[in-house]
């Protein structure tokens, strides 16, 4: 065929209706996505069967907490460089804090949890083991965030890569002055989301995260987070579609009654187990739950049908953050 004879047959369009293009079915649609994107991306909630999750073992940096930088006041040893804190008046116990991990990586396995590692990082990422923050999840893929300290600035542009490498679709990713977080974003809804803001997580953020979600008939609802509270699950947990564990010292009160006009019973933490609300949710009323918060996970179990899965966890805990925290989910079951 001459060049000319083709270009004619560009210019009639008979490729082209012959080939598509096909909008429909669209991107979110379930066949859509298995058949181009190999299986059912993303989550609908936070209390659907756990299926996949995204981790990253703890910084080597941890190694340089060092005594000379104890501060009596902040209770914690804080680098003068900003790099790096740990709470509590003992420097971390760097074995107990791999054995714990790993422990935690088993637990996730046995339950059936695929559970995908993002590459270590420079020593200089101490809070990078916190995969929670750079992404949030929803139904198709993931939307990357943007950091707000310093310190973990640069973490994003490895999870994006690790997340693509899996294969899973990248949605959208916040840009400009927006800084949006994981830990402050929650799924209680097919269509509906809460997103606390803070001193890490500004209105700006949330507005991009909503403008990204609303293709994919997502609204992104903002509550302000009081004081210096970094992100909404230091506050609540979903535990299953009608059930949230919740600090009522901390959570917005205008975040619970939204939780109430939905029919979503709220239960209190102990008052002395505030980390309580960090857990992982396996499948609904099934969670672990570190196993020396025991009084929340007695009165879980006992008047709320609640399995728990207790694991040593402890100390990872004072490097800032907990099993939430420690995970995104990259699946869970939803249709």
């Amino acid at each position: 065929m001459s060049i000319m004879d083709s270009t004619k047959e560009i210019a009639d369009g008979r490729f082209h209706r012959l080939m598509g293009p096909e909008a429909l079915p669209a991107f979110h649609d379930l066949g859509e996505l298995e058949g181009s994107w190999g299986r059912r991306w993303g989550a609908a909630d936070e209390v659907g069967r756990l299926r996949s999750v995204l981790m990253r073992r703890p910084s080597a940096g941890l190694a340089a907490v060092r005594t000379d930088a104890y501060d009596a006041d902040m209770g914690a040893f804080v680098d003068p460089d900003l790099r790096w804190y740990w709470t509590g008046e003992d420097l971390p116990d760097l074995d107990l804090v791999h054995a714990q991990y790993d422990g935690f990586v088993g637990a996730l396995e046995r339950e059936g949890v695929e559970v995908v590692f993002a590459p270590d990082l420079p020593p200089s990422f101490t809070k990078s083991v916190y995969t929670r923050d750079p992404l949030v999840t929803v139904p198709g893929g993931a939307v990357i965030g943007r950091l707000a300290p310093r310190m973990r600035r640069g973490e994003e542009q490895s999870i994006a890569a690790t997340v693509a490498r899996a294969g899973m679709p990248i949605l959208g990713t916040v840009t400009g002055a927006g800084l949006a977080e994981g830990g402050s974003f929650m799924k209680v809804r097919r269509d509906l989301a809460f997103y606390g803001s803070s001193v890490r997580c500004n209105p700006e953020g949330g507005r991009q995260l909503g403008r990204i979600l609303e293709p994919y008939g997502i609204r992104v609802q903002q509550v302000s987070l009081p004081g210096y509270l970094i992100h909404l699950d230091m506050c609540a947990v979903m535990l299953d579609d009608d059930l949230a564990l919740v600090n009522p010292r901390l959570a917005p009160y205008d975040f619970m009654t939204a939780l109430w006009d939905l029919g979503i019973e709220t239960v209190d933490v102990h008052p002395d187990e505030e980390w309580s609300t960090n857990l992982l949710v396996l499948n609904r009323r099934r969670v672990l739950l570190p196993a020396h918060l025991e009084r929340t996970a007695e009165m879980l179990s006992s008047r709320h049908g609640v399995e728990v899965v207790p694991i040593e966890f402890r100390e990872m805990l004072k490097n800032g953050g907990g099993l939430h925290c420690s995970t995104m989910e990259l699946q869970r079951d939803w249709s």
